[in-house]
């Protein structure tokens, strides 16, 4: 008697991440994971342990650091290096600042999202890596949305939408020059519910801000800002307690929360299952610049 097995949605998925894995490993020198300590760094993470175990995962990670992340972001960030034995290449947007490389806009708390875009070149050059792993999904925004998951950029980083290679059946072409990189995205086809359904499978640690807690915030420009070292009440601001969490952790100057009740990863998935907004448009003030904003900066070498 046979026995047949049919593959669900996120088997399918987390194949197809497995499979870029190792493509990218089979066949471009020197790649590197980017990881912050955020949730779709720390699923493409898990994958990749999937996609080499019983071996180690081959090639570093890399943070890039604007230097005002939460702190617990980055304690879970050291904590997961050492558990798996990684190697960490941590580009700081701070060493750029102060070698005349970038500016700060806004002062000593203004938000550095921006910048990251000099320290991840800087890091891609010095390590000479041939090829990226980035978190980003397509149903995050409308300009992560015509990325391919072989994202070719040239020799400054930068990315043309024009110039991107067919993935006709998956089959992926990451040759390029000397000088030019990939970004690749094993997540392109995962949607946040996904990823949360996979947290929720696979039972993944995340940092404690994912879940709700009582936390005291501010209202700023239609978003909740947890109070913290990089955050204080401005004037007129009264600060207050809520019940909340946080859907993305970026950089803490301008990321917010959300009000919920979702203190578990079962909880979380019935919460994300209703929402129609995504959590950057929800959630991170430095997508609201401008309609093109995220397409620009990704023209300028951003994730």
């Amino acid at each position: 008697m046979t026995t047949t097995y049919e593959l669900t949605d996120l088997d399918k998925l987390e194949a197809e991440a497995v499979h870029i894995f190792r493509e990218v490993a089979a066949t471009i020198e020197r790649p590197a994971l980017l990881f912050s300590g955020g949730k779709d760094s720390v699923v493409m993470l898990h994958l990749a342990t999937k996609a080499f175990w019983p071996a180690p995962v081959p090639f570093p990670v890399m943070h890039i650091d604007t230097g005002q992340n939460f702190d617990e972001v980055i304690k879970f960030r050291d904590d997961t290096v050492e558990r798996f034995g990684l190697r960490l290449i941590v580009a700081s947007v701070q060493d750029d600042i102060d070698a005349g490389r970038a500016t700060e806009i806004g002062g000593p708390l203004g938000p550095r999202n921006k910048l990251q875009t000099i320290s991840l070149l800087r890091g891609i050059k010095e390590n000479q890596f041939g090829a990226v792993f980035g978190g980003a999904r397509r149903d995050e925004e409308k300009a992560r949305a015509k990325e391919r998951v072989f994202s070719f950029r040239d020799e400054f980083g930068q990315w043309d939408p024009k110039n991107q290679r067919p993935e006709l059946w998956s089959l992926y072409n990451g040759r390029h020059h000397k000088g030019e990189n990939m970004r690749v995205f094993p997540l392109s086809n995962w949607t946040e519910l996904d990823i949360w359904k996979y947290i929720l499978r696979e039972q993944i640690d995340l940092p404690e801000l994912y879940y709700a807690q009582t936390r005291t915030v501010v209202e700023r420009d239609g978003m909740l800002l947890a109070v913290n070292r990089f955050i204080e009440p401005e004037n007129g601001e009264v600060p207050f307690e809520a019940m909340v969490r946080f859907r993305t952790v970026g950089d803490a100057t301008c990321t917010g929360c959300v009000e919920s009740d979702a203190v578990t990863r079962e909880q979380v998935v019935d919460e994300v299952a209703a929402v129609r907004v995504t959590e950057r448009g929800a959630t991170r003030a430095d997508d609201r610049i401008s309609e093109a904003g995220m397409e620009d900066r990704k023209k300028e070498g951003y994730f």
